[in-house]
């Protein structure tokens, strides 16, 4: 299938053609979501960049940056064509939901610091973020004239996965920042995860060429202030495209399960070997995990964040299961509701 030049650019291809009907490419344009407004998306399409919007009374699914869209001549979102990758969470506070964060990200960029920002279980979970998205993750330590010995950050990375990347960068050094571009071919999408300050807007620039707005960091507990408001996708001095985020106080994760075993695939494995099925690994006789413990070949705080992260897991999924069927359960009183409303209006005309 030949696809047109300007929107391969932008990311397009033939897992996303294939979704076109033939009605589709008579009538509607594919465009590329940039940024999510209030009022309606920031997008590119063959034309450049356009405004959309999503239909009034019209249910669609949720549209995020990185998404492709199908619009018509009035600009209007018709269809959002199927994702090839989705970064989600549980949205924070109370409320029981799936957030998005972008879609269709071919790498994630996961990036710490060299001080008081490194943290393995924050890690470990935006490596469960993106094996369960299905994206190539890679570990970017930043600011490595914080400390006198920046191995050892990057050494306690590489032990978090199997044959995971970690990359040191200074965020200032243009030769530095130029060895991620060999993580993401021109067309593809990275995007850039962490938390405030440890310099993803700095590393936008460098990419992008762009001048992302920062603030200086706090002295008194090296952490950065709120740089980046919202979600933007750039395109990067190489082709390919990149996505600022801003950062993360927390990450929750949600229907993670695989990629909780995949990050932590040593301990699964393991398990696989315990003398019982239902095994918890705390003091079974004949439980291979505390055995390789006692060994010295796993660490008792690995197993935690293990155990941790895999009960929230399933905590969440419930709460967010339990949220969407009371809310199906109100659509559908709001619905029957509506439909006696219609008919009593119908009866009283005839009368």
């Amino acid at each position: 299938m030949d696809l047109p030049p300007k929107l391969t650019k932008l990311g397009w291809s033939n897992f996303f053609a294939s979704q076109l009907t033939s009605d589709d490419q008579e009538s509607l344009s594919p465009a590329r979501i940039t940024a999510v407004h209030r009022n309606g998306f920031s997008a590119l399409s063959k034309d450049g960049v356009v405004k959309l919007f999503a239909k009034e009374n019209e249910e669609i699914e949720s549209v995020t940056v990185g998404d492709w869209v199908l619009a018509d001549a009035d600009r209007m979102i018709i269809r959002r064509l199927k994702r090839r990758t989705t970064l989600s969470r549980r949205a924070a506070g109370e409320e029981a939901r799936k957030q998005l964060i972008a879609a269709n990200v071919d790498t994630l960029f996961i990036v710490t610091s060299c001080n008081d920002d490194f943290n393995p279980a924050r890690l470990e979970r935006y490596l469960v973020l993106a094996s369960t998205a299905g994206c190539q993750a890679v570990i970017v330590l930043t600011k490595p004239d914080l400390c006198d010995d920046p191995s050892i950050y990057a050494d306690q990375a590489r032990a978090l996965a199997q044959d995971l990347p970690v990359i040191i960068v200074n965020a200032h050094d243009s030769e530095q920042t130029a060895q991620l571009q060999d993580w993401w071919r021109k067309g593809e999408t990275a995007a850039l995860l962490g938390s405030s300050g440890v310099g993803k807007s700095t590393l936008t620039a460098a990419l992008t060429g762009i001048d992302v707005a920062t603030q200086s960091i706090r002295e008194d507990d090296a952490k950065g202030r709120h740089t980046t408001t919202s979600r933007n996708l750039y395109p990067s001095l190489h082709g390919g495209w990149l996505l600022d985020t801003p950062g993360m106080r927390a990450l929750r994760l949600n229907e993670s399960s695989g990629g909780i075993d995949t990050v932590f695939a040593d301990l699964a494995t393991l398990a696989n070997h315990c003398k019982f099925r239902d095994c918890t690994h705390v003091s079974e006789p004949g439980c291979a995990i505390q055995a390789a413990i006692e060994r010295g070949e796993i660490a008792p705080d690995r197993l935690r964040r293990w155990q941790k992260l895999t009960t929230e897991d399933v905590r969440n999924n419930e709460t967010i299961a339990l949220a969407r069927s009371g809310n199906k359960s109100l659509a559908k009183v709001y619905r029957s509701n509506k439909k006696r409303e219609t008919i009593g209006g119908s009866r009283k005309k005839y009368r």
